[in-house]
C-alpha cells in the first residue's frame, strides 16, 4: 500500500562531466512503501542519477532531500546512514567467500579479536527468512546461482538498515523463473515498510511490480506516470520521444545461394564433451537465419567455431566458397564475416581504448588507417565521427574510451564498426541483450537492413519474440543439435517452445494443432 509521505526527494539535479550533462535538472520523488520504476534509454542517465542517491558521485548542483531533511551524500558509507542501499547491476561480491562473509564484510562483529561467525550466520539466517530470500549463509558464493547471489548483494543492503533499497536493471541476468521470484522479494520488501527505486527499460516489468514510474530522456525529466493508467505504448514513446513499434516492418525475404555452409560439425567444450553434436545448415544471401534454443544448448560454441574463437572436432566450415574450418579469426573476417558477438565487454570491445581505435579494431592495419606499419589517426578520427553520426552512438566524443559508454551505445559502435565493413555474412549473437525498446527497434532494423542489400544474416538470440519477429527460417538447437528448421510466417511460439525443449517436429507441430 503506497502512503503519502516523500522519503525521497531529488530536486532540479544536475550532474556534468566536462561540459557534459549527463543530468538536467532532474527531479524525482519517492514515497515510502513504493517501487518507483527509473525509465530511460542507455544512456539517458539513470544510473548517474542514482549514483549521487547511493554516494558514488555528487551533484554539479540541486537538492537532496531523505524523509524531508537536507543532506549530502558524499560517499556510500552516508547513503547507508541514511538508509539507503543499492543492488548493483554487476554484483560485487567476493567468489571465495561465504554469504555470510560477504554480507557482514566491513560491519563484522568480533569476539576475542576474531569475527563471529556463528552469530553472523543466524542474522543472516534470520534476515533471509523474514523476506523469504531462502539464502544459504555458509555456502560459498562461487557455488550459488546468479539470481541466489542477486539475493546475497539485497541481503548485503538490508543487513545495513537499508530503507530505501535502489536496483539497477536487475534481471539483465537472470531466468524468466528468477525474474518472477524477484518480483515476489520486491513486493515482500514494500509490504514490510520498504522503498524501492527500480533502474530498467523492461516494459513488462515496470507494468508487472511498479505504482509510478519517472521517465528521463538525454538526461531531462520527461515526466512522471501511475503505471496502472499508462500503456506500455505510452511508456515506450516518452522514453525514446517517438512512437516505437514492438513489430519489424520487413517484406518476405528473397533468398539466393549460400554463402555460409556448415557441414557435419562437431565442436567439443573444454572438459572434453561435445558442445555441438554433427551439425549441418546453410544460410543464404538475403535472408535471416534465427538460431533458437534454451541458454547453454550449444549455440554459443557453433557460433565461436564459425568466428575462429574455438577449434572444431570434425566437420567443415564454408564461406563464400572457401573452406574457413579452424581458420585464425582475422582470416574468416577478411573471408568477408561480420560479427556482432554475444559478450560485448570480453570480445566486442576493448574497454579503456578510445571509441575510436574500437571502431577501427577489425581495419586498422589496412590503409587508409595505417601506412608501413604506422597509424594514421587522422583518417581513424575522421572514419570513426562519421559511424558515430550515421549510427547515432551517443558520446561526448570519439577519444572518450569504451567503457565510459551505456550499454546500448558500447552495442550501437560495434554494429556500426561490424555492418561498415559490409560483410557478406554477418552474425548477430544475442544482439539487444540489455538494450531498451528504442534501441532494440534499431538493431532491428539494421538487421533486416542487411539482408535487403543481399547479405546472409545469422541471428542468435534467447528471445523468442526477437527470434521469430525478425527471423525468415528458425533452426532450434537441443541438446547440441539442430532439431529442427522451420519457417518463421509459419510457426508459433508454443510450438517453438515444445521444439527448445527437445519435443520431436511432428509431435511439437501435432500437439500445437491440438492446442489450437
Amino acid at each position: 500500500m503506497v502512503q503519502s509521505e516523500k522519503v525521497i526527494e531529488m530536486i532540479g539535479i544536475t550532474k556534468k562531466f566536462g561540459e557534459f550533462k549527463a543530468n538536467d535538472n532532474i527531479h524525482l520523488d519517492v514515497k515510502k512503501g513504493e517501487i518507483h520504476a527509473l525509465l530511460g534509454e542507455n544512456g539517458a542517465g539513470k544510473s548517474t542519477l542514482m549514483n549521487m542517491l547511493s554516494g558514488l558521485l555528487t551533484p554539479t548542483s540541486g537538492q537532496i532531500r531523505v524523509n524531508g531533511q537536507d543532506v549530502s551524500i558524499s560517499s556510500p558509507n552516508v547513503a547507508n546512514d541514511l538508509g539507503i542501499g543499492m543492488v548493483h547491476q554487476h554484483f560485487m561480491l567476493v567468489e571465495k567467500f561465504s554469504v555470510t562473509e560477504n554480507i557482514v564484510l566491513g560491519k563484522e562483529e568480533h569476539r576475542f579479536g576474531f569475527m563471529d561467525k556463528d552469530t553472523a550466520n543466524k542474522q543472516v539466517q534470520e534476515l533471509s527468512d523474514r523476506y523469504g530470500l531462502s539464502v544459504d549463509p555458509k555456502k560459498l558464493v562461487e557455488n550459488i546461482t546468479v539470481g541466489m547471489q542477486q539475493r546475497v548483494e539485497i541481503l548485503k543492503t538490508l543487513y545495513r538498515g537499508a530503507d530505501i533499497l535502489i536496483f539497477d536493471e536487475p534481471t539483465g541476468v537472470l531466468t524468466p523463473q528468477e525474474i518472477q521470484e524477484l518480483m515476489s522479494i520486491m513486493r515482500k520488501l514494500v509490504s514490510e515498510g520498504k522503498s524501492i527505486i527500480l533502474i530498467t527499460h523492461k516494459l513488462d516489468e515496470i507494468k508487472q511490480v511498479a505504482d509510478r514510474c519517472t521517465v528521463i530522456r538525454r538526461g531531462k525529466s520527461i515526466d512522471t506516470v501511475n503505471v496502472r493508467e499508462t500503456s506500455q505504448q505510452e511508456l515506450a514513446d516518452m522514453m525514446v520521444g517517438r512512437s516505437v513499434s514492438f513489430t519489424v516492418d520487413k517484406k518476405p525475404a528473397e533468398p539466393k545461394e549460400a554463402v555460409l555452409k556448415v557441414e557435419n560439425l562437431t565442436v567439443k567444450e573444454s572438459r572434453g564433451y561435445d558442445a555441438v553434436k554433427n551439425v549441418s545448415f546453410e544460410v543464404k544471401a538475403g535472408e535471416v537465419l534465427g538460431i533458437a534454443g534454451v541458454d547453454g544448448n550449444g549455440q554459443s560454441q557453433l557460433i565461436s567455431a564459425i568466428t575462429g574463437l574455438m577449434k572444431s572436432a570434425s566437420g567443415k566450415i564454408t564461406l563464400n566458397g572457401k573452406n574457413i574450418t579452424n581458420k585464425k579469426p582475422r582470416m574468416i573476417t577478411e573471408s568477408g564475416l561480420g560479427h556482432i558477438p554475444e559478450d560485448r565487454h570480453k570480445f566486442g570491445l576493448v574497454l579503456p581504448m578510445t571509441l575510436e581505435e574500437n571502431i577501427a579494431l577489425q581495419t586498422y592495419y589496412q590503409k587508409p588507417f595505417s601506412n608501413h606499419g604506422f597509424l594514421n589517426y587522422k583518417e581513424i578520427k575522421s572514419y570513426a565521427k562519421k559511424l558515430i553520426e550515421e549510427f547515432d552512438v551517443r558520446t561526448p566524443s570519439e577519444v572518450h574510451s569504451a567503457s565510459s559508454l551505456s550499454g546500448g551505445n558500447q552495442q550501437k559502435a560495434i554494429i556500426a564498426r561490424e555492418i561498415a565493413r559490409d560483410p557478406d555474412f554477418l552474425i548477430a549473437a544475442q544482439p539487444t541483450r540489455g538494450l531498451d525498446v528504442g534501441a532494440i527497434e534499431y538493431i532491428h532494423k539494421r538487421l533486416v537492413e542487411q539482408r535487403d542489400k543481399g547479405r546472409a544474416v545469422l541471428l542468435m538470440s534467447y528471445e523468442l519474440d526477437e527470434i521469430m519477429n525478425v527471423s525468415d527460417r528458425i533452426a532450434v538447437m537441443y541438446d547440441g543439435r539442430i532439431i529442427a528448421v522451420v519457417d518463421a510466417k509459419e510457426t508459433t511460439e508454443q510450438e517453438l517452445g515444445l521444439l527448445m525443449a527437445g519435443v520431436d517436429k511432428n509431435r511439437a507441430s501435432a500437439e500445437t494443432v491440438t492446442a489450437e
